[in-house]
């Protein structure tokens, strides 16, 4: 795999182009809850264009200046994007809307962008080359809300990498905005998407309402379970294409999604695994438990999803989480599916807005970090539509990057093309180095298995 450095620039602070309103925003009680008090990372590939009306794109676009002008535009829509965060009482967050702005690097390496791979495909090589140095993950307050650094290859393809506090936006969000810059950079009057704030769509109930929330009604442990440990973790990417798909969906007799079936599949190998590589017998029956919990966290963008719905152009935080846990009956890929399917159908209205309820608490779903199989479907978060004009957009998505571990423990869902350019998932994995090697040798046989010959 390539290797390579980014020369970047000094950072500068990049204001809204024009003045914007000032004041403060609060931010929803999902917004503001604890486990999102970090920057989350999403770094896209750009290839451009031979020609744009008859001219060589390379001739006629600086790219770097191109899209810090276009991110200056997009930041009198987005204006709290510019703001900084503030501690109003204790986990209760709001946005000031200074105009301070946010923090832009420009920089340049010396490979080309095929030199990546072909298919360009995670993991992406030196992805820390690619994103802004942003220090502490977890310091949100009081600094800068966002850091894009666009790095140039040699060929004039180039990377966008953007971390951004989680407190502002979800992935769809993060990707509306960059759909803004693209659009602006590709010389459109306004963006297609107009930003809508609405975060008191997700404010808790006066008084907070938890029945509906069956893992509040059941008896936990009291002892809290410790950490996973850091030691030796690696992260891996695994492929799902349709011969994948295939012999998953061939051992199962009920209809399901490719969501399901791989989310199914990751979390019944993963649960082995971890049993097998780090030896939970009778003195680790807590993390056994924990490794066999399940959350998923669920969009509630759409219709039926809320009363009223989140409109068009809302740009916050729109998910909450279900639960399942793995019984230790259920060891087969349908009766696992099952469960996942389970687990979705809970989503009711009044399990969302009871979710509210909880955030607004300082609660959370059961969760363990490191043994908790946290999957997150971001497959269908529109980062297709990022098209500058002279630019395509050829890859992307949420890198395994950073010192924050236990974001790196959300197993991602993303859409990609293998050699064969046939629509994928590749999915993200992050393990102690043991149970990774368990885990690559168990999902390799499930996702080859009963394939027609």
């Amino acid at each position: 795999m390539v290797t390579f450095k980014a020369h970047r620039s000094d950072p500068e602070l990049v204001t809204p182009a024009s003045p914007t309103p000032q004041g403060s925003k609060t931010l929803s009680d999902v917004d503001s809850q604890i486990p999102l008090w970090f920057y989350a990372t999403v770094i896209e590939f750009f290839r451009p264009r031979n020609a744009v009306d008859g001219h060589d794109t390379q001739a006629v676009v600086d790219v770097a200046e191109a899209i810090r002008e276009a991110l200056a535009k997009a930041l009198v829509y987005y204006y709290p994007i510019a703001g900084r965060l503030r501690e109003v009482s204790k986990g209760k967050l709001a946005v000031e809307c200074s105009g301070e702005g946010v923090v832009f690097v420009d920089a340049h390496a010396d490979v080309r962008l095929d030199e990546l791979g072909e298919p360009l495909l995670p993991p992406y090589p030196c992805i820390e080359e690619l994103v802004c140095d942003i220090g502490d993950a977890k310091d949100v307050v009081g600094r800068p809300l966002m850091f894009m650094q666009v790095t140039r290859f040699k060929c004039g393809g180039f990377a966008i990498g953007v971390s951004i506090c989680h407190n502002m936006a979800d992935a769809f969000g993060v990707i509306q905005f960059l759909k803004c810059v693209t659009d602006l950079a590709r010389g459109d009057e306004h963006p297609a998407v107009l930003p809508v704030w609405d975060r008191e769509l997700l404010t808790a109930r006066n008084p907070p309402d938890l029945t509906s929330l069956p893992f509040v009604q059941e008896s936990h442990e009291s002892s809290p379970v410790q950490p996973m440990t850091m030691d030796k973790m690696v992260g891996c990417y695994f492929l799902f294409g349709p011969r994948e798909i295939a012999a998953l969906r061939s051992q199962v007799t009920e209809p399901a999604t490719n969501f399901e079936l791989i989310t199914a599949a990751m979390w019944m190998c993963r649960a082995e695994a971890i049993a097998l590589a780090l030896g939970c017998g009778s003195a680790g029956s807590q993390q056994q438990r924990a490794s066999s919990s399940l959350l998923i966290t669920m969009n509630v963008r759409g219709k039926a999803k809320l009363t009223p719905p989140l409109p068009r152009g809302f740009y916050g935080n729109g998910f909450v989480f279900v639960e399942a846990e793995l019984c230790g009956a259920t060891r087969s890929l349908g009766g696992t599916v099952e469960l996942v399917q389970k687990a979705k159908r809970g989503m009711t209205e009044e399990y969302v807005k009871s979710m509210v309820d909880l955030f607004s608490l300082g609660g959370a779903p059961p969760y363990a970090q490191g043994w908790t199989f946290v999957v997150s479907d971001i497959t269908r978060i529109g980062e297709d539509e990022l098209d500058l004009g002279w630019a395509e957009r050829v890859a992307g998505g949420v890198p395994i990057v950073g010192n924050d571990d236990a974001t790196k423990m959300v197993s991602y869902q993303m859409r990609c093309k293998n050699a064969d350019d046939e629509d994928c998932v590749v999915a993200s994995m992050y393990l102690p180095e043991p149970a990774m090697n368990k885990f690559k040798e168990k999902i390799l046989i499930l996702a080859t298995s009963k394939l027609a010959t």
